[in-house]
């Protein structure tokens, strides 16, 4: 049955669980009130997804489990995937079970859309001729500009509707007429767009990036030094630090930081006020001078540890 949706955040741990066909994390990287807005649009087979956020973050995708495209929305300031930037004039073809960093610089509107396999398949071939299969590696196409803004315009009429008159949506064959029209739009722009799959993969780098969150996924409480993850992943100091400027626009002790401080406000969040303590937590993952960790973490989140677990437990 069609349907749609739209919410809005302010935490980025609430937004990057909202987001569909992939498991995401979200680590924001600057300072501000952070506010997200997302739409989800489920026709027949099509899913469709609008998104918004304000800060500068980074974001990692993984296990993405339907075929699917990403693009941007609007112009705006920097935004990367897989180490890429992606404009307005492109558009990703995202490979069967991708893993990787999409960084923003501040806001970042962007869209996404996706269908079951066999049905990505069928429609390549009968629309366009197309092999629709998910490539090995995320694929940037640049199609022509009237193809791409043919679908940005369709993309956001149907974000106007579930926004402004969801019961049109809702209706199956308004639905099914709105669902062609959308992947006859997509099709057109894979189809006679340029693809740059090799640039998009970065080849090596993406391959360290991979290995490199891999290390840091199995080691969530662990303070990580970046001596042990370059043995681990069998790459140089510098690789890694190229790998990761390339990907997330800072160093990996940087990123690391940052990713362990977000994870203690979850922890914060997650906890009952009384049973647990702030330097509980924070020693938990690896911050062991609390007046330093306490200063830090206000300056990213705009509030103190305590205040966090007293506003969030109650």
């Amino acid at each position: 049955m069609p349907s749609s949706a739209v919410r809005t955040f302010s935490d980025p741990d609430d937004y990057a669980a909202y987001i569909r066909n992939s498991t995401a994390e979200m680590t924001i990287t600057g300072r501000g009130a952070f506010k997200a807005k997302l739409t989800r649009i489920d026709l027949h087979s099509l899913w469709m997804q609008r998104l918004s956020d304000n800060l500068p973050r980074i974001a990692h995708g993984a296990d993405m489990r339907r075929p699917s495209v990403t693009f941007r929305t609007r112009p705006g300031p920097s935004l990367l995937w897989g180490g890429v930037e992606m404009r307005p004039t492109h558009i990703v073809r995202h490979a069967e079970n991708e893993s990787a960093f999409q960084h923003s610089s501040g806001l970042a509107d962007w869209a996404a859309m996706s269908l079951p396999i066999e049905d990505m398949v069928s429609v390549g071939a009968a629309i366009g001729n197309l092999d629709l299969t998910p490539p090995k590696n995320p694929t940037l196409v640049a199609p022509s500009p009237a193809a791409m803004t043919r679908l940005q315009q369709l993309h956001a009429a149907a974000g106007d509707l579930a926004e402004k008159s969801p019961e049109i949506i809702a209706n199956p064959e308004t639905a099914r007429g709105l669902e062609q029209a959308l992947i006859e739009a997509m099709v057109g722009c894979l189809a006679g767009g340029e693809s740059r799959e090799n640039s998009l993969a970065q080849g090596h780098h993406a391959i360290v990036m991979r290995r490199f969150r891999r290390v840091v996924e199995e080691n969530p409480e662990e303070p990580l030094y970046i001596p042990d993850i370059c043995k681990a992943i069998r790459v140089s100091q510098r690789a890694l630090l190229l790998c990761c400027q390339e990907h997330l626009g800072m160093g990996p002790k940087r990123y690391l930081l940052l990713r362990r401080m977000h994870l203690v406000r979850r922890a914060l969040r997650q906890a009952t006020s009384g049973t647990t303590s702030v330097t509980e937590i924070a020693t938990r993952y690896g911050f062991w001078q609390l007046g330093r960790f306490a200063v830090a973490y206000r300056s990213l989140f705009g509030e103190t540890p305590s205040a966090t677990l007293r506003r969030l437990s109650a």
